[in-house]
């Protein structure tokens, strides 16, 4: 009841991150499925109908379910205490928008169990994910259970847009936060803009399906090159919402273990505002072989390869942060140091990618998802490594295995670079991506072998990470507030991990790396910024989680509504709306408690606070 009923950041946090490592297993066991499918020529351990559920529940698991919680968790974890807040600006909301996700994360991958998952791909384009071509439930399970976990993430972003606004501690203006913190808030703002394109698109799709309107059907009218310019117009911003906070992290870990102040500050964040800008101007490259014409694509190109300029600004900052430092190669700076060259490969790939002509060649094959991985899993689950390392001791009061770290770096990576860097010539030997077998004798047996034996690798790194966790949570709790010794930001002067009201009293933050220039100060911790007195803290309630099992609930009857049951009591359920009725009438009936009881929270007295 405990974890149902918070609203604490750092409960929050620990539930995005067993949630999101759930998710990611189940993305990773499908991995495995797909290269196994694909270990030799005309294998027959799947059906090609099983294979596209697989590839589209794969990519779609990843990308929403599995990463993305991750850094949620990290985000809830670090933020607060890294601009000297008690806990974000709005904790109510912060249990919601993690309800919403799991109950959507859970209802897309009902549809194993409850006919059949989508198989339309990731992207779900029309006019495969239409009624015509997929008459399961499928699509509808990914159109209503993305819409859902959807809102649990756009709250998210409003939330900590506001934290951050309006919560730093005093002294902390925005070119003093923490580049962590900088990611946060901006790819915050790429969430507001990006993912009400993607509900619209999503609430279209659903329309047609399932009422019978006709946005795509292009007997009808409809356009399904429409639902591509949805698609991408958040798709592409997402992939930036996925990789800003890895750029975070890595900029957070990489100065504690080089023992030097991040390279050219100023320079990371307006590089990482032009970034967020540009990724809304370059969604049409995902679309050079549509027939959009050679101004567009040529505008497209162009606008795409000027990404390049501000991520090779933070590839050299992050070189020349470790230059001359006193390095040292913890597992946190492992990761850190390994994303730099992987990430860079696949920016190159991404350059070749942009050149229109050329993309008519690599389009849909094995080097677009070689691209892709190496951006994903070699930027962005690297990142996502290094601050789960760094941060462990802050999160959980102790600290993971540096041995049992450095196996699963050394597995993990090699695995990656086994599995995906022979992608490439895969691709451009031409094997296409969504095929699940191919013939002998084109020269893809050995890559597809190789690229199999890496993935099985990888799938062993993960099994070691799970490993240390399981053996360090037996451990005493007692990390230290500053584990790494070389901590630089706010985060490390408090216990670890940190009590519930996070600081007895608001730091003062006097420059850039607020607890770093205390040290060099002399001081042993940071200076407070008021007495000691009363804390405000929020009531804990179960009314989040309410309302998105009641979201649930609606979204499964709204899906079976045109269902023929063969009559009877749960056809006149359905065919009714009376489901979906009862389950919006559970969600707006918490709503109506919510806003009709008035819960002033309450107080640590100061007397609790000195242990008297």
């Amino acid at each position: 009841m405990d974890w149902i009923t918070t609203v604490d950041h750092k409960k929050i946090a620990i539930l995005y991150l067993w949630a999101g490592g759930f998710f990611f297993g189940i993305g990773g066991i499908e991995a495995l499925l797909i290269r196994w499918q694909l270990i030799k020529p005309m294998n027959n351990f799947l059906d090609a109908q099983t294979f596209n559920e697989l590839i589209t529940m794969h990519g779609t698991t990843m990308i929403f379910l599995g990463v993305m919680p991750v850094i949620f968790a990290l985000m809830n974890a670090v933020i607060p205490l890294q601009i000297g807040a008690r806990d974000v600006a709005f904790p109510f909301l912060n249990a919601l928008g993690f309800w919403t996700f799991l109950f959507g994360g859970v209802l897309l991958n009902l549809s194993w169990v409850m006919g059949g998952a989508p198989d339309a791909g990731w992207t779900s384009y029309t006019p495969l994910s239409t009624s015509a071509y997929s008459g399961t439930h499928g699509v509808d399970f990914y159109t209503i259970g993305l819409q859902i976990a959807g809102l649990g993430t756009l709250i998210g972003g409003i939330n900590f847009l506001a934290t951050v606004i309006t919560m730093r501690a005093p002294g902390m203006s925005f070119m003093r936060m923490p580049m962590f913190a900088w990611t946060t808030f901006i790819t915050s703002a790429i969430i507001l803009f990006a993912f009400p394109a993607i509900t619209v698109g999503l609430v279209l799709l659903t329309f047609d399906r399932i009422l019978g309107a006709n946005f795509f059907e292009p007997g009808a009218g409809g356009s399904p090159v429409l639902w591509q310019h949805i698609f991408w117009i958040f798709g592409h911003p997402e992939v930036y919402i996925l990789i800003l906070p890895a750029f975070g992290i890595i900029s957070e870990v990489i100065p504690t273990f080089a023992r030097k102040r991040l390279f050219g500050y100023s320079s990371m964040v307006f590089a990482t505002i032009l970034i967020a800008f540009l990724g809304f101007m370059v969604w049409a490259h995902h679309m050079f072989t549509t027939g959009l014409g050679p101004v567009a694509n040529a505008l497209f190109a162009v606008s795409t390869m000027l990404i390049a300029v501000p991520t090779g600004i933070k590839i050299f900052n992050w070189l020349f942060t470790m230059w001359g430092g006193s390095v040292r190669f913890t597992t946190p700076n492992l990761f850190a140091s390994g994303f730099i060259p992987t990430f860079t490969m696949g920016g190159v790939t991404g350059v070749m990618l942009a050149s229109a002509p050329a993309d008519f060649q690599f389009h849909d094959t094995y080097f677009v998802v070689a691209h892709f991985h190496y951006v994903i899993v070699g930027g962005l689950v690297m990142g996502l490594f290094a601050g789960l390392h760094y941060w462990w001791p802050k999160m959980f009061g102790r600290m993971l295995s540096e041995t049992l770290g450095k196996w699963t770096f050394w597995t993990f990576i090699t695995g990656f670079h086994l599995t995906f860097f022979v992608q490439h010539f895969l691709g451009l030997m031409g094997m296409q991506r969504r095929v699940f077998t191919y013939l002998p004798n084109q020269h893809f047996d050995t890559l597809n072998l190789v690229s199999t034996i890496g993935a099985g690798l990888m799938g062993v790194g993960t099994l070691i990470f799970l490993a240390n966790i399981v053996i360090t949570s037996r451990k005493p709790m007692d990390a230290a507030n500053d584990p790494w010794e070389d901590g630089r930001t706010l985060e490390w002067s408090i216990p670890s991990p940190p009590p519930e009201y996070n600081f007895k009293q608001t730091p003062l933050v006097r420059g850039l790396d607020a607890l770093w220039k205390e040290k060099v100060a002399g001081n042993k911790g940071m200076t407070p910024a008021e007495p000691i007195g009363p804390i405000h803290m929020p009531s804990a309630t179960p009314l989040p989680f309410i309302m998105s099992v009641g979201i649930f609930i609606a979204g499964l009857g709204f899906m079976f509504s045109r269902d023929d049951f063969g009559g009877g009591f749960v056809s006149f359920l359905f065919n009714n709306y009376i489901v979906t009725g009862l389950g919006l009438l559970i969600t707006f009936g918490a709503m109506l408690m919510r806003s009709l009881y008035d819960d002033h929270g309450w107080h640590i007295e100061p007397e609790e606070l000195e242990g008297r």
